[in-house]
């Protein structure tokens, strides 16, 4: 097993089943190796996972927290991604031991809420599968799932959904592609009641966001999974970073953040969201001229720091310390 790369990642959790569960989307149950209970969680919650490719990446637990026996996570196989979830979907095996981090929460869900609509899209199903669960075994409260699709076979747990006991409470539309199909949320978000929670890509949170001006802020919920993270540049050109001004030069590809290849060559680097929005790589800026593209730092800042997840250079060379 690889040393961990990101000191977040305290935990290792053996991976005790596998399943596909969609096209593309693999289903992982992991356990604590010597048998434990797991750490606590509330439904909303995420783990950060060291993959194969030696990428830490954000997953949300999609079991409910009454589960400490185990945790599920289901990860898509994003073939034009960076290769995170490659490795992840085709290289983690049952049996293998992963670095994870110790849960957290950043879109946990209201138990004081009288109701619950839920919207999802693709692979956003994750932490509110976990939230539907936690609400049928505890509270039994009412709610409602709009979970769009763009075809049949790429929905996770679809078949789930399809079961008796989710007549009347769940909806499972696919688009095919075509924008002509996608569902009217306006006639679901039109009235404002209970509380709203949405997790999906940018298009879905954009329009969630937009269809909810007229509600209450505090009634309204987003896990965005990476739709807020800070695009990268058709253009990007490889770079060097030094760790250090006696650093050795260490190559960043194009395709590759500042992050990802200082933790390859051992540097330990803390990280959470990896979208340059919670500044938890923040580093000291000791040469170079930085091309920042994180939403942290202020222009004073920008002058002696930089958020290494998503922020390149406009200079060939870069020099960072922690």
């Amino acid at each position: 097993m690889t040393e961990a790369l990101n000191p977040e990642l305290k935990m290792q959790l053996r991976v005790q089943n596998a399943r596909m569960v969609a096209a593309d989307v693999r289903e992982f149950e992991l356990v604590d190796p010597d048998g434990k209970a797991l750490p606590e969680f509330t439904s909303g919650a995420h783990l950060l996972i060291q993959t194969p490719s030696a990428m830490t990446r954000r997953y949300s637990l999609s079991s409910p927290p009454g589960e400490r026996e185990h945790y599920v996570i289901a990860i898509k196989r994003e073939s034009n991604g960076r290769g995170g979830s490659i490795s992840a979907v085709d290289q983690i095996n049952v049996g293998d031991l992963i670095h994870a981090s110790a849960p957290r929460n950043e879109f946990e869900l209201n138990q004081s809420a009288p109701s619950y609509l839920f919207i999802a899209g693709g692979i956003g199903i994750t932490p509110i599968r976990s939230m539907i669960t936690h609400v049928q075994q505890t509270s039994g409260k009412p709610f409602k799932l709009y979970y769009l699709s763009r075809q049949p076979e790429i929905t996770a747990y679809r078949d789930e959904y399809a079961a008796p006991e989710y007549r009347g409470k769940v909806v499972v539309h696919h688009d095919y592609g075509d924008p002509d199909k996608s569902l009217d949320l306006w006639a679901v978000l039109e009235k404002p009641k209970g509380h709203v929670y949405c997790c999906g890509p940018k298009p879905l949170m954009d329009a969630v966001r937009d269809m909810t001006g007229h509600w209450s802020t505090a009634a309204v919920h987003f896990e965005d999974f990476g739709a807020g993270k800070a695009a990268r540049a058709t253009d990007d050109k490889a770079l060097v970073v030094r760790y250090g001004i006696d650093g050795a030069p260490i190559d960043v590809a194009a395709n590759q953040s500042i992050l990802e290849a200082l933790r390859q060559h051992g540097h330990r680097v803390p990280s959470s969201c990896e979208s340059g929005t919670c500044g938890s790589c923040r580093m000291k800026l000791l040469a170079g001229d930085a091309d920042h593209r994180d939403f942290v730092l202020s222009d004073v800042e920008r002058l002696r720091e930089i958020i290494v997840c998503v922020s390149r250079a406009h200079s060939s060379e870069l020099t960072v310390l922690l």
